[in-house]
């Protein structure tokens, strides 16, 4: 048996209130493209910008689909997103702090999310400025429209015109988890904006990093599982 998969559950046994931070490595796993990938030499301030969906609306939704959409509402959470929603509903996970827009997690079943840079659940209308909150508008096969005007929708956090509140009330609550845990279990990230979030972090609070490549939290983490996610949650849930 592998010491650190052992050492991993001791920590989530022994846990009141373990948080797992994810990142792209997640999702790219698992189907998602690279939005670079996806739109090749076109600038990404003029695709994320209220001006370009309403001139090109159908070139956007083909751009999100290819990037995210396809992987979210196709191929689905992975097994790493259902097995956190699975830590979180027996009382071993307090919640998932992510950097990732897809809405996997909650998909997933994670009831307890904070999506830090905002995500699909977070909409807005380009033209009237009205707001949708349910990801599910992009699991129609086509471009969203406003219900209001016509206009077409767009991901608030994606569009520099409009600021998303909800983006920062996600930052905020990530900043709130991430100081009232006593566990961190990292997973799929490299550390991408980890300042904001992990400056409140308790003294105290172990950290545990499940990546097979090393990051910028080897040189801070307590317990380094080089790993496959799946393999290393499957253990601590029995599978």
């Amino acid at each position: 048996m592998r010491k650190d998969f052992l050492q991993l559950k001791e920590y989530i046994d022994a846990s009141h209130k373990a948080v797992a931070v994810t990142g792209a490595g997640i999702s790219y796993m698992y189907g998602m493209r690279r939005f670079k990938m996806t739109v090749g030499r076109m600038n990404a301030g003029r695709v994320f910008s209220a001006d370009y969906v309403r001139k090109h609306p159908e070139d956007f939704y083909r751009i999100m689909r290819d990037s995210f959409l396809d992987a979210t509402f196709v191929k689905g959470p992975s097994k790493v997103h259902r097995q956190l929603a699975e830590l979180e509903r027996q009382g071993k996970l307090y919640g998932v702090v992510t950097q990732n827009l897809d809405c996997l997690h909650t998909l997933a079943g994670s009831k307890n999310v904070a999506e830090f840079q905002g995500s699909f659940q977070d909409n807005v209308c380009v033209d009237c400025g009205e707001r949708y909150t349910d990801c599910n508008i992009w699991n129609q096969g086509y471009m969203p429209r406003c219900a209001k005007c016509g206009g077409p929708i767009m991901p608030a956090t994606f569009c520099r015109d409009i600021r998303s509140e909800e983006s920062q009330a996600g930052m905020r609550k990530a900043i709130r988890m991430i100081s009232e845990a006593d566990l961190v279990i990292v997973i799929g990230t490299t550390g991408f904006r980890s300042d904001e979030y992990m400056s409140g972090m308790k003294r105290g609070t172990k950290i545990v990093q499940i990546n097979p490549a090393a990051t910028e939290f080897d040189s801070i983490a307590d317990l380094n599982v080089r790993a496959d996610a799946a393999e290393a949650l499957a253990y601590v849930l029995g599978e």
